[in-house]
């Protein structure tokens, strides 16, 4: 089943910040993230269970290529994307959000 997907602004935010720092970095590199971010978010859409607990109902998935964490919550009929930060950031920058 394919849930509802929502991004929070503060997810919405941080995707932006990382998107436009590797547009900074190499030409395509920003389109390559939000084309992993894009694949990942369908993949949790659809199957958010498989994806480890990382704190309380708040679960993780990593992204492949970026050093990216994208954390969400779900539901039986919605996805709730909280947080995109980078995996070596600290984890109270997250941690709290609903």
């Amino acid at each position: 089943m394919t849930r509802r997907l929502t991004l929070r602004p503060e997810a919405l935010a941080e995707m932006h910040e990382a998107t436009t720092w590797y547009a900074q970095r190499a030409f395509g590199l920003d389109d390559a993230f939000l084309d992993e971010v894009a694949r990942l978010l369908g993949e949790i859409r659809t199957s958010p269970s498989r994806y480890p607990v990382a704190e309380g109902d708040t679960r993780k998935a990593v992204l492949t290529r970026f050093p990216y964490l994208i954390l969400f919550r779900a539901t039986s009929d919605e996805v709730v994307v909280t947080s995109c930060v980078h995996g070596r950031r600290n984890p109270k920058r997250w941690q709290g959000r609903r």
